[in-house]
Protein backbone atom coordinates (compact mmCIF):
# COMPACT_ATOMS: atom_id res chain seq x y z
CA UNK A 1 0.00 0.00 0.00
CA UNK A 2 2.84 2.30 0.67
CA UNK A 3 4.51 1.65 -2.74
CA UNK A 4 1.16 2.82 -4.51
CA UNK A 5 0.71 5.89 -2.47
CA UNK A 6 4.41 6.48 -3.29
CA UNK A 7 4.01 6.30 -7.09
CA UNK A 8 0.40 7.80 -7.19
CA UNK A 9 2.58 11.01 -5.33
CA UNK A 10 5.32 10.82 -7.99
CA UNK A 11 2.50 11.11 -10.61
CA UNK A 12 1.03 13.79 -9.51
CA UNK A 13 3.91 15.79 -8.62
CA UNK A 14 4.60 15.76 -12.79
CA UNK A 15 1.33 16.21 -13.94
CA UNK A 16 1.10 19.50 -11.35
CA UNK A 17 4.82 20.49 -13.40
CA UNK A 18 3.50 19.61 -16.95
CA UNK A 19 0.31 21.80 -16.13
CA UNK A 20 2.81 24.44 -14.78
CA UNK A 21 4.57 24.23 -17.95
CA UNK A 22 1.44 24.07 -20.23
CA UNK A 23 -0.29 26.75 -18.52
CA UNK A 24 2.96 29.28 -18.25
CA UNK A 25 3.44 28.22 -22.51
CA UNK A 26 -0.17 28.84 -23.11
CA UNK A 27 0.06 32.32 -21.13
CA UNK A 28 3.37 33.09 -23.58
CA UNK A 29 2.83 35.48 -26.46
CA UNK A 30 5.42 33.58 -28.23
CA UNK A 31 4.75 30.98 -30.97
CA UNK A 32 5.96 27.48 -30.16
CA UNK A 33 6.22 26.11 -33.72
CA UNK A 34 8.92 27.35 -34.96
CA UNK A 35 12.52 27.03 -34.96
CA UNK A 36 15.43 30.05 -35.62
CA UNK A 37 18.43 29.94 -37.31
CA UNK A 38 20.76 33.54 -37.95
CA UNK A 39 21.10 35.81 -41.27
CA UNK A 40 24.47 35.17 -42.77
CA UNK A 41 27.19 37.02 -44.43
CA UNK A 42 29.29 35.15 -46.86
CA UNK A 43 29.54 33.25 -50.62
CA UNK A 44 26.99 31.96 -52.31
CA UNK A 45 26.78 29.40 -55.33
CA UNK A 46 23.54 28.40 -57.20
CA UNK A 47 24.38 24.30 -59.00
CA UNK A 48 22.89 22.06 -60.77
CA UNK A 49 24.41 18.34 -59.84
CA UNK A 50 24.31 15.39 -61.95
CA UNK A 51 26.39 11.91 -62.09
CA UNK A 52 28.36 10.78 -65.06
CA UNK A 53 31.30 8.77 -66.79
CA UNK A 54 34.63 9.74 -67.85
CA UNK A 55 35.59 8.81 -71.07
CA UNK A 56 38.56 10.09 -73.65
CA UNK A 57 37.94 13.29 -75.82
CA UNK A 58 38.61 11.14 -78.76
CA UNK A 59 38.85 7.11 -78.66
CA UNK A 60 39.05 5.01 -81.88
CA UNK A 61 37.65 1.24 -82.10
CA UNK A 62 39.92 -0.25 -84.25
CA UNK A 63 37.83 -3.38 -86.19
CA UNK A 64 38.76 -6.21 -88.80
CA UNK A 65 37.18 -5.65 -92.33
CA UNK A 66 37.46 -9.25 -93.22
CA UNK A 67 36.84 -12.67 -91.28
CA UNK A 68 39.75 -14.96 -89.82
CA UNK A 69 41.73 -16.21 -86.85
CA UNK A 70 44.37 -14.31 -85.13
CA UNK A 71 47.68 -14.95 -86.14
CA UNK A 72 49.31 -12.36 -84.18
CA UNK A 73 49.01 -9.81 -81.51
CA UNK A 74 51.35 -6.83 -81.33
CA UNK A 75 50.06 -3.88 -79.10
CA UNK A 76 48.42 -5.29 -75.38
CA UNK A 77 46.68 -3.03 -72.53
CA UNK A 78 48.26 0.19 -71.79
CA UNK A 79 50.71 0.02 -74.65
CA UNK A 80 51.45 3.69 -76.26
CA UNK A 81 50.98 2.73 -80.09
CA UNK A 82 51.82 5.08 -83.42
CA UNK A 83 49.66 5.74 -86.60
CA UNK A 84 50.69 2.87 -88.70
CA UNK A 85 51.90 0.41 -86.42
CA UNK A 86 51.28 -3.17 -86.91
CA UNK A 87 48.83 -3.77 -83.63
CA UNK A 88 47.36 -7.64 -85.27
CA UNK A 89 47.82 -9.87 -87.68
CA UNK A 90 44.54 -12.20 -89.08
CA UNK A 91 45.83 -15.46 -90.42
CA UNK A 92 46.64 -14.29 -94.38
CA UNK A 93 46.41 -18.01 -95.78
CA UNK A 94 43.07 -17.97 -97.48
CA UNK A 95 43.30 -14.46 -99.14
CA UNK A 96 46.75 -15.23 -100.71
CA UNK A 97 45.71 -18.00 -102.16
CA UNK A 98 42.46 -16.09 -103.08
CA UNK A 99 44.54 -13.18 -105.01
CA UNK A 100 46.38 -15.61 -106.88
CA UNK A 101 42.88 -17.09 -108.36
CA UNK A 102 42.01 -13.74 -109.25
CA UNK A 103 45.43 -13.14 -110.71
CA UNK A 104 44.94 -16.20 -112.63
CA UNK A 105 41.21 -15.10 -113.71
CA UNK A 106 42.87 -11.85 -114.73
CA UNK A 107 45.26 -13.70 -117.46
CA UNK A 108 42.69 -15.83 -118.28
CA UNK A 109 40.75 -12.54 -119.50
CA UNK A 110 43.38 -10.90 -120.87
CA UNK A 111 44.03 -13.60 -123.10
CA UNK A 112 40.54 -13.85 -124.35
CA UNK A 113 40.48 -10.21 -124.78
CA UNK A 114 43.91 -10.84 -127.10
CA UNK A 115 42.03 -13.48 -128.88
CA UNK A 116 39.45 -10.81 -129.42
CA UNK A 117 41.89 -8.64 -131.14
CA UNK A 118 43.30 -11.41 -133.80
CA UNK A 119 39.32 -11.74 -134.82
CA UNK A 120 38.86 -8.27 -135.12
CA UNK A 121 41.52 -8.17 -137.20
CA UNK A 122 40.69 -10.99 -139.31
CA UNK A 123 36.80 -9.99 -139.78
CA UNK A 124 38.24 -6.38 -141.05
CA UNK A 125 40.27 -7.93 -143.66
CA UNK A 126 37.80 -10.33 -145.27
CA UNK A 127 35.80 -7.26 -144.91
CA UNK A 128 38.22 -5.26 -146.83
CA UNK A 129 38.53 -8.20 -149.39
CA UNK A 130 34.80 -8.59 -150.32
CA UNK A 131 34.95 -4.77 -150.42
CA UNK A 132 36.97 -4.87 -153.27
CA UNK A 133 35.66 -7.91 -154.74
CA UNK A 134 32.17 -6.25 -154.67
CA UNK A 135 33.34 -3.21 -156.31
CA UNK A 136 34.36 -5.54 -159.68
CA UNK A 137 31.13 -6.94 -158.89
CA UNK A 138 32.66 -10.08 -158.73
CA UNK A 139 30.59 -10.99 -155.40
CA UNK A 140 27.13 -10.79 -154.77
CA UNK A 141 25.40 -8.83 -152.04
CA UNK A 142 25.15 -11.42 -149.29
CA UNK A 143 28.71 -11.99 -149.54
CA UNK A 144 28.90 -8.39 -148.76
CA UNK A 145 26.29 -8.65 -145.87
CA UNK A 146 27.87 -11.23 -144.37
CA UNK A 147 31.25 -9.87 -144.08
CA UNK A 148 30.33 -7.20 -142.89
CA UNK A 149 28.07 -8.11 -139.93
CA UNK A 150 31.47 -10.69 -139.36
CA UNK A 151 33.69 -7.58 -138.60
CA UNK A 152 30.76 -6.13 -136.62
CA UNK A 153 30.65 -9.47 -134.58
CA UNK A 154 34.12 -9.54 -134.07
CA UNK A 155 34.07 -5.81 -132.84
CA UNK A 156 31.24 -6.72 -129.79
CA UNK A 157 33.05 -9.78 -129.20
CA UNK A 158 36.02 -7.79 -128.44
CA UNK A 159 34.00 -5.15 -126.08
CA UNK A 160 32.84 -8.52 -124.43
CA UNK A 161 36.59 -9.50 -123.62
CA UNK A 162 37.79 -6.23 -122.71
CA UNK A 163 34.67 -5.64 -120.47
CA UNK A 164 35.83 -9.09 -119.00
CA UNK A 165 39.68 -8.36 -118.07
CA UNK A 166 38.06 -4.62 -116.17
CA UNK A 167 36.17 -6.81 -114.44
CA UNK A 168 38.67 -9.61 -113.40
CA UNK A 169 40.98 -6.46 -112.84
CA UNK A 170 38.48 -5.16 -109.90
CA UNK A 171 38.15 -8.95 -108.71
CA UNK A 172 42.07 -8.67 -108.27
CA UNK A 173 41.82 -5.66 -106.45
CA UNK A 174 39.39 -6.37 -104.08
CA UNK A 175 41.39 -9.85 -103.06
CA UNK A 176 44.50 -7.66 -102.77
CA UNK A 177 42.84 -5.04 -100.10
CA UNK A 178 41.26 -7.74 -98.30
CA UNK A 179 45.02 -9.38 -98.14
CA UNK A 180 46.03 -6.01 -96.79
CA UNK A 181 42.84 -6.00 -94.54
CA UNK A 182 44.34 -9.11 -92.72
CA UNK A 183 47.17 -6.75 -91.43
CA UNK A 184 45.21 -4.08 -88.37
CA UNK A 185 47.06 -1.08 -88.05
CA UNK A 186 47.11 1.16 -85.93
CA UNK A 187 44.49 4.54 -87.25
CA UNK A 188 45.98 6.65 -84.75
CA UNK A 189 48.56 7.70 -82.05
CA UNK A 190 47.31 7.01 -78.70
CA UNK A 191 47.51 4.87 -76.12
CA UNK A 192 45.44 1.08 -75.94
CA UNK A 193 42.82 1.24 -73.27
CA UNK A 194 41.05 -2.23 -74.41
CA UNK A 195 41.94 -5.50 -76.39
CA UNK A 196 39.02 -7.77 -77.11
CA UNK A 197 40.89 -10.47 -78.72
CA UNK A 198 43.55 -12.82 -77.93
CA UNK A 199 45.66 -15.05 -80.41
CA UNK A 200 43.96 -17.97 -82.06
CA UNK A 201 40.59 -16.36 -81.62
CA UNK A 202 38.67 -15.91 -84.78
CA UNK A 203 36.79 -12.86 -85.81
CA UNK A 204 33.64 -12.68 -88.32
CA UNK A 205 33.19 -9.58 -90.17
CA UNK A 206 30.00 -10.53 -91.63
CA UNK A 207 26.97 -7.65 -90.78
CA UNK A 208 29.44 -5.39 -88.98
CA UNK A 209 33.07 -5.02 -88.11
CA UNK A 210 34.21 -6.68 -84.53
CA UNK A 211 35.74 -4.56 -82.58
CA UNK A 212 39.65 -5.78 -81.74
CA UNK A 213 40.97 -2.44 -80.03
CA UNK A 214 40.44 0.68 -78.27
CA UNK A 215 42.75 2.94 -78.80
CA UNK A 216 42.14 7.11 -76.97
CA UNK A 217 44.17 9.36 -78.52
CA UNK A 218 45.37 11.67 -75.64
CA UNK A 219 44.49 10.49 -71.71
CA UNK A 220 45.32 14.15 -70.70
CA UNK A 221 42.36 15.51 -71.82
CA UNK A 222 39.17 14.10 -70.71
CA UNK A 223 35.58 14.20 -70.72
CA UNK A 224 32.56 13.54 -68.35
CA UNK A 225 29.67 12.70 -70.23
CA UNK A 226 26.61 13.55 -67.48
CA UNK A 227 22.95 13.24 -67.99
CA UNK A 228 21.43 16.57 -67.14
CA UNK A 229 17.47 16.53 -65.99
CA UNK A 230 15.04 17.80 -68.64
CA UNK A 231 13.87 20.63 -64.81
CA UNK A 232 17.38 22.20 -64.94
CA UNK A 233 19.17 22.09 -68.25
CA UNK A 234 17.92 25.44 -69.14
CA UNK A 235 20.50 26.96 -66.21
CA UNK A 236 23.51 25.54 -67.99
CA UNK A 237 25.40 26.87 -70.17
CA UNK A 238 28.69 25.98 -72.15
CA UNK A 239 31.98 27.11 -70.58
CA UNK A 240 30.22 27.06 -66.72
CA UNK A 241 32.74 25.87 -64.07
CA UNK A 242 31.97 22.86 -63.14
CA UNK A 243 33.52 20.75 -59.95
CA UNK A 244 33.33 16.66 -59.76
CA UNK A 245 34.63 13.91 -57.49
CA UNK A 246 35.21 10.42 -58.28
CA UNK A 247 35.18 7.44 -56.14
CA UNK A 248 38.75 6.72 -56.02
CA UNK A 249 40.14 9.79 -54.26
CA UNK A 250 37.70 10.63 -51.72
CA UNK A 251 38.35 14.55 -50.59
CA UNK A 252 39.85 15.28 -54.15
CA UNK A 253 38.01 17.80 -56.22
CA UNK A 254 38.30 17.89 -59.68
CA UNK A 255 37.51 20.82 -62.44
CA UNK A 256 36.64 21.52 -66.21
CA UNK A 257 33.89 23.43 -68.06
CA UNK A 258 30.71 22.69 -69.86
CA UNK A 259 31.78 21.67 -73.20
CA UNK A 260 28.63 20.68 -75.37
CA UNK A 261 24.98 20.29 -74.54
CA UNK A 262 23.71 17.70 -76.87
CA UNK A 263 20.29 17.76 -78.52
CA UNK A 264 19.64 14.10 -78.22
CA UNK A 265 17.71 13.62 -75.48
CA UNK A 266 17.91 10.44 -72.80
CA UNK A 267 14.18 9.05 -71.56
CA UNK A 268 14.43 6.47 -69.05
CA UNK A 269 11.58 5.19 -67.00
CA UNK A 270 9.12 8.35 -68.03
CA UNK A 271 12.34 10.71 -67.05
CA UNK A 272 14.20 13.21 -69.69
CA UNK A 273 17.64 13.78 -69.52
CA UNK A 274 20.32 15.82 -71.98
CA UNK A 275 24.06 14.42 -71.99
CA UNK A 276 26.48 16.88 -70.95
CA UNK A 277 30.05 17.24 -72.17
CA UNK A 278 32.13 18.87 -69.67
CA UNK A 279 35.95 19.03 -70.65
CA UNK A 280 38.24 18.20 -67.99
CA UNK A 281 42.22 18.05 -68.04
CA UNK A 282 44.49 15.02 -66.73
CA UNK A 283 48.17 16.06 -66.99
CA UNK A 284 48.64 13.87 -63.96
CA UNK A 285 46.84 10.92 -65.63
CA UNK A 286 44.82 10.69 -62.08
CA UNK A 287 41.97 9.97 -63.67
CA UNK A 288 40.81 6.81 -65.92
CA UNK A 289 38.59 5.84 -68.38
CA UNK A 290 34.85 4.41 -66.95
CA UNK A 291 35.57 6.25 -63.28
CA UNK A 292 32.20 7.71 -62.20
CA UNK A 293 31.73 11.38 -61.58
CA UNK A 294 29.66 13.65 -59.36
CA UNK A 295 29.50 16.76 -60.65
CA UNK A 296 28.33 19.95 -59.64
CA UNK A 297 27.85 22.68 -62.23
CA UNK A 298 28.23 26.38 -60.91
CA UNK A 299 25.51 28.13 -62.26
CA UNK A 300 25.96 31.69 -60.43
CA UNK A 301 28.09 32.72 -57.34
CA UNK A 302 28.39 36.14 -55.45
CA UNK A 303 30.56 36.77 -52.49
CA UNK A 304 29.54 38.43 -49.44
CA UNK A 305 26.08 37.73 -49.89
CA UNK A 306 23.19 38.01 -47.04
CA UNK A 307 21.50 34.95 -46.95
CA UNK A 308 19.33 32.94 -44.79
CA UNK A 309 18.21 28.71 -44.61
CA UNK A 310 15.71 28.34 -48.28
CA UNK A 311 13.41 27.15 -45.13
CA UNK A 312 13.25 30.32 -43.95
CA UNK A 313 10.38 31.17 -46.99
CA UNK A 314 8.46 28.40 -46.25
CA UNK A 315 7.98 29.66 -43.08
CA UNK A 316 4.33 30.77 -42.39
CA UNK A 317 3.10 31.26 -38.55
CA UNK A 318 -0.46 30.32 -36.70
CA UNK A 319 -1.92 33.41 -38.28
CA UNK A 320 -4.99 33.99 -40.19
CA UNK A 321 -5.67 32.95 -43.42
CA UNK A 322 -6.39 37.08 -44.46
CA UNK A 323 -3.45 37.77 -42.83
CA UNK A 324 -1.26 35.78 -44.98
CA UNK A 325 -3.23 36.09 -48.33
CA UNK A 326 -2.65 40.29 -47.22
CA UNK A 327 0.89 39.90 -46.79
CA UNK A 328 1.23 38.07 -50.11
CA UNK A 329 -1.25 39.84 -52.18
CA UNK A 330 1.09 42.36 -53.98
CA UNK A 331 4.31 40.01 -54.26
CA UNK A 332 6.77 39.89 -57.49
CA UNK A 333 7.34 36.39 -58.33
CA UNK A 334 10.69 36.66 -56.97
CA UNK A 335 9.97 38.13 -53.65
CA UNK A 336 9.03 36.29 -50.53
CA UNK A 337 7.73 36.99 -47.21
CA UNK A 338 9.81 36.01 -44.19
CA UNK A 339 9.50 35.77 -40.29
CA UNK A 340 12.52 37.55 -37.84
CA UNK A 341 12.20 36.99 -34.33
CA UNK A 342 12.90 39.94 -32.01
CA UNK A 343 11.90 39.94 -28.26
CA UNK A 344 9.80 36.77 -28.98
CA UNK A 345 7.65 38.45 -31.39
CA UNK A 346 7.45 37.70 -35.23
CA UNK A 347 7.64 40.26 -37.35
CA UNK A 348 6.93 40.35 -41.38
CA UNK A 349 9.20 40.85 -43.94
CA UNK A 350 9.33 41.09 -47.72
CA UNK A 351 12.77 40.24 -49.09
CA UNK A 352 13.76 39.56 -52.85
CA UNK A 353 15.43 36.30 -53.29
CA UNK A 354 18.47 36.10 -55.71
CA UNK A 355 21.09 33.28 -55.96
CA UNK A 356 19.64 30.59 -54.88
CA UNK A 357 22.06 27.70 -53.13
CA UNK A 358 21.54 23.85 -52.01
CA UNK A 359 20.19 24.90 -48.84
CA UNK A 360 20.64 28.51 -48.24
CA UNK A 361 19.15 31.56 -50.42
CA UNK A 362 20.45 34.98 -50.42
CA UNK A 363 18.01 37.66 -49.58
CA UNK A 364 17.94 41.39 -50.74
CA UNK A 365 16.17 44.00 -48.17
CA UNK A 366 17.57 47.23 -46.56
CA UNK A 367 15.79 45.76 -43.44
CA UNK A 368 17.95 42.66 -42.69
CA UNK A 369 21.30 43.02 -41.43
CA UNK A 370 23.22 40.32 -40.27
CA UNK A 371 23.31 38.75 -37.26
CA UNK A 372 19.23 38.99 -36.92
CA UNK A 373 16.90 35.89 -36.21
CA UNK A 374 14.38 34.18 -38.84
CA UNK A 375 11.84 31.82 -38.16
CA UNK A 376 12.12 28.20 -39.84
CA UNK A 377 9.53 25.71 -39.84
CA UNK A 378 9.33 23.09 -36.66
CA UNK A 379 8.91 22.84 -33.12
CA UNK A 380 10.44 25.02 -30.89
CA UNK A 381 11.00 24.06 -27.24
CA UNK A 382 10.52 26.91 -24.61
CA UNK A 383 13.14 27.51 -21.77
CA UNK A 384 11.16 25.58 -19.20
CA UNK A 385 10.35 22.67 -21.47
CA UNK A 386 14.19 22.26 -22.29
CA UNK A 387 14.67 22.45 -18.47
CA UNK A 388 12.24 19.57 -17.29
CA UNK A 389 12.81 17.55 -20.82
CA UNK A 390 8.90 17.49 -21.43
CA UNK A 391 7.29 17.36 -24.50
CA UNK A 392 3.59 18.65 -25.32
CA UNK A 393 1.39 15.89 -26.25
Amino acid sequence: MNKILLSVAVLTGIAGIAAWTLGDETSSATTAAYKVAKVERGEIAAIVSATGTLNPVNAVQVGSQVSGTIQHLRSDFNQRVRKGDVIAQIDPAVFRAKLAEADASLKTAEAAAKKAEVGVREAKRELDRQTNLHGKKLVAETVMDAARFAHDAALVELELRQAAVAQAHAARERERVNLDYTTIIAPIDGVVISRDVDVGQTVAASLQAPTLFTIARDLTKMQVEADVDEAYIGQVKEGQRVRFSVFAYPGRSFYGEVGQIRLQPNVDSGVVKYNTIIRVDNPDLALKPGMTATISILIASRENALKVPDAALRFVPDISKERVAELRRNLAPDEHVIWTVEDDSLHPVTVTSGIVGPRQVEVLNDALREGMTVALPGTHKTEKQARFGLSLF
